[in-house]
């Protein structure tokens, strides 16, 4: 796997963007789906990543029937300059939880299913078991539905985590590397970018007909030559499905916005990452991993069977 050395930034450079353009402004979610969504989530004390990372596309996505589920807990052991997760002591994790979200998943009707999670280093195994749980149980519940699981990087922990996960047979492994590796110590800096790249590298070879996906964010202080050697990076750890969206700051205390990238320009991402060979590509100012994640995989399966 090739690696280009970059320094390390130790500060944030440049100045930070104000005021959205005119292509990141979305309406608030009203809709009676909504809604709906919003209270079954509550009955059954459960949480999505739609909520608690503050997702552009909550409205759009739950108006059609489509969540993120987010497993273990609210509170996150990492503290990325970028997230909207709240940082701090996880509680238990909740072992009613796989039933309750196989209910949530069997009343909203779901054929894909895409389950993430907060950063449990508290935990030996990262959490591992208990997402190995909620995809056998979604399985066993409805044997038709697809599962995506979006994972931390299980960084410090047992080779044997992956594996766990790995035996339950997930449809698609997710990782997002976020960012290039210049700006990992600002942006993420509990991670690291190869053991992130490692670990999507290793689910493939644990299991070789699983999908691997993974995804960065633009504008947080990257150049144009280090998203492209991050697209080099993926797609020599054979990386199948690539989603590219703008950052957005939460608030005044997350990482500074340095450029909103044009619609042009990520379409321009997208055209060159389909010629080194991602068999699907999600490109958009409004993208985020789990952006129309039932529409990209049932594309990517039409693709491989022609």
């Amino acid at each position: 796997m090739s690696r280009k050395v970059i320094p390390i930034q130790t500060e944030i450079q440049g100045e930070p963007m104000v005021g959205k353009p005119s292509w990141l402004k979305v309406r608030a979610p009203m809709s009676k789906e909504y809604k709906d969504i919003v209270q079954m989530m509550r009955d059954l004390k459960l949480n999505t990543v739609c909520e608690e990372a503050s997702c552009p596309n909550i409205g759009g996505c739950w108006k059609q029937g489509s969540a993120t589920f987010m497993i273990l807990g609210r509170v996150c052991t990492r503290t990325c300059a970028f997230c909207d997760v709240e940082t701090g002591r996880p509680d238990a994790v909740d072992l009613d939880e796989p039933v309750n979200l196989a209910k949530a998943v069997a009343q909203i009707g779901l054929k894909h299913v895409v389950i993430t999670s907060v950063d449990r280093d508290d935990l030996k195994d990262g959490g591992a078991g208990h997402y190995a749980t909620v995809i056998r149980e979604l399985k066993a519940r409805q044997p038709d539905v697809t599962v995506e699981i979006l994972t931390p990087d299980f960084q410090r922990k047992a080779d044997s985590c992956l594996n766990t996960i790995m035996d339950a047979k997930p449809d698609i492994f997710n990782h997002n590397l976020e960012t290039v590796p210049r700006l990992y110590r600002s942006v993420r800096p509990g991670a690291r970018y190869f053991t992130s790249l490692r670990l999507l590298q290793r689910a493939k070879e644990v299991d070789p007909d699983v999908v691997t996906k993974s995804g960065i964010m633009l504008g947080l202080g990257e150049e144009r030559d280090e998203v492209l050697q991050v697209l080099d990076d993926m797609r020599e750890a054979n990386i199948d499905i690539l989603t590219i969206g703008q950052y957005l700051r939460p608030s005044e205390k997350h990482h500074p916005v340095m450029k909103y990238w044009t619609p042009e320009e990520f379409d321009d991402f997208k055209y060159i990452a389909e010629k080194k060979g991602f068999g699907m590509v999600a490109s958009g100012p409004l993208v985020r991993s789990s952006f129309h994640a039932d529409e990209v995989f049932k594309a990517l399966k039409l693709r491989r069977n022609k």
